[in-house]
């Protein structure tokens, strides 16, 4: 059973940076992809970034966060992290760490992000 397990959220105020982990139970090699969601209070959960892991670790990000977020993967320690930098009040939400396989869909239990103005 795989697990993914979230840590480094917390309160920042706007304008600093935070970096958010995310360490998988198992071989991240064995997930196409994996990728960072977030859902602030009475909104729907929203992509932020993505990573491929099969091929070439190629990167998406939500438009929101393009040129402020970065998504990156470490294969041997089976983590995948998100930083966070020029943090805005509206990056407020829960994050939450998803992976997919060709048959599966695993998410971790969030972690908060709270950005002060």
């Amino acid at each position: 059973q795989v697990q993914l397990v979230e840590s480094g959220g917390g309160l920042v105020q706007a304008g600093g940076s935070l970096r958010l982990s995310c360490a998988a139970s198992g071989s991240i090699r064995s997930f196409n992809v994996m990728a960072w969601y977030r859902q602030a209070p009475g909104k729907r959960r929203e992509l932020v970034a993505r990573i491929s892991i099969i091929s070439g670790g190629s990167t998406n990000y939500a438009d929101s966060v393009k040129g402020r977020f970065t998504i990156s993967r470490d294969n041997a320690k089976n983590w995948v992290y998100l930083q966070m930098n020029s943090l805005k009040p509206e990056d407020t939400a829960v994050y939450y760490c998803n992976a997919v396989t060709h048959t599966n869909d695993y998410w971790g239990q969030g972690t908060q992000v709270t950005v002060s103005s």
